[in-house]
């Protein structure tokens, strides 16, 4: 439990350095994916049913309260599951340095989009299996340098609604399932 209490606690203190600009982009998507990866884990070992009751907390909100924890910066983070650098899009780069590597970036894109799609067709439908496959494709297509638009707005919108599980058991129902597909070959 000291574990998850310090990782709220840091991720707190780091949103906020973001927010303040004291850490750059880069760093703060780094070390906000670490720490969310530490969460993933850490609230497993916390909402384990064979945990005796004391120790055993249905969600993160239930152990922030209990503990007394006013993180509202980590809250959100913890709610969304991805960095603030891939939820808002980070600075586009343009210039000859970044057209050098703008195919390895849409290539990786496209691998992460396909890995997607097949997860969804293969019939995955545990949220902590899609998740990390879905920041994938956001984090890759934030890279391309394409912040806005109708269809970054629909991968956000999903990976934020749909996949974001306070339990790492639940899993989508198959019409959500079916829809998520329809809807990602539609762009």
């Amino acid at each position: 439990m000291a574990t998850l209490f310090s990782l709220i606690t840091c991720l707190d203190y780091l949103e906020r350095a973001y927010v303040r600009g004291a850490v750059h982009e880069e760093a703060y998507a780094t070390q906000c994916s670490r720490l969310l990866g530490q969460y993933k884990t850490v609230i497993k070992l916390i909402t384990d049913p064979s945990q005796p009751p004391a120790y055993r907390f249905h969600d993160v909100h239930a152990f922030m309260q209990h503990f007394h924890m006013d993180h509202p910066a980590a809250a959100h983070r913890l709610a969304l599951g991805i960095p603030a650098t891939i939820e808002h899009g980070g600075n586009e780069t343009t210039g000859p340095a970044s057209q050098g590597v703008g195919a390895q970036i849409v290539a990786e894109t496209t691998q992460n989009f396909i890995t997607l799609m097949d997860a969804l067709k293969l019939q995955m439908r545990a949220k902590d299996q899609l998740h990390p496959l879905l920041s994938d494709v956001l984090s890759a297509y934030t890279k391309a340098g394409t912040n806005s638009g109708e269809s970054r707005e629909k991968l956000l919108e999903w990976c934020v609604g749909t996949c974001s599980c306070s339990m790492c058991d639940d899993r989508l129902t198959h019409h959500i399932q079916a829809h998520s597909v329809k809807s990602t070959q539609c762009e």
